[in-house]
């Protein structure tokens, strides 16, 4: 298929149509249509139709989706397919919150090793990892594939360290720190800002406060 430009509220959705659709697995659904599946995620018809159409369809008239195909084909437009190394730089509540993560692993995400500045973190194990000194960076990854630096340390660090791991072969941050990382074009980054989701929260129950008065 020919690469064309996809819109980022397309690529935002493509994870939740893989969520519900492997609900839909495990339940044992064979088949869905677009509109079951719209009722499912809020979304309309037309709007999953028009999304999955951006990749080929994958529907057929009058049979809908194949839930176990259309779940696979959307895991590979993801890169679901394929395994990647994570290190996490930042043990403390958050770090090790994702780290105990399972989930993680089965769609791929395989945490490799978890970093922090603090000596009394030195050698506690989070699931089976070890928690290592950041001194101890520059050997680990020259000694092991990493894809995915995920970052869950204060804003005033995290900036210095993005540098650092970038200039050690990292190419994509995960970034929890509270600041946007800006980095060479060809360092992918998603920046997650916990705080500016639960604000959207706050302001969605004001406005309904509001508009229920």
């Amino acid at each position: 298929m020919e690469e064309k430009e996809i819109s980022r509220a397309v690529i935002k959705r493509l994870p939740r149509y893989y969520r519900y659709l492997g609900e839909l697995l495990e339940s044992g659904t064979e088949r869905i249509s677009s509109g079951e599946l719209s009722e499912r995620m809020q979304v309309t018809a037309s709007q999953i139709r028009q999304d999955l159409n951006n990749f080929g369809g994958f529907g057929q008239q009058g049979y809908g989706y194949n839930v176990k195909h259309l779940h696979t084909e959307i895991g590979k437009i993801l890169g679901l397919d394929q395994d990647y190394n994570m290190i996490i730089i930042g043990a403390g509540n958050l770090g090790q919150a994702l780290a105990n993560y399972v989930k993680f692993e089965k769609n791929g995400f395989l945490v490799k090793g978890l970093f922090d500045v603090n000596p009394k973190l030195k050698g506690v194990a989070v699931r089976g990892i070890v928690i290592r000194m950041t001194d101890e960076l520059p050997a680990f990854l020259q000694e092991h594939d990493i894809q995915i630096a995920a970052l869950t340390l204060p804003k005033q660090y995290a900036k210095e360290m993005a540098v650092f791991l970038v200039d050690h072969g990292i190419r994509a941050i995960w970034n929890f720190a509270h600041t946007d990382l800006h980095l060479p074009e060809d360092v992918i980054i998603e920046n997650v800002h916990l705080s500016e989701s639960l604000m959207q929260l706050s302001y969605n129950i004001s406005r309904y406060s509001r508009e229920h008065k």
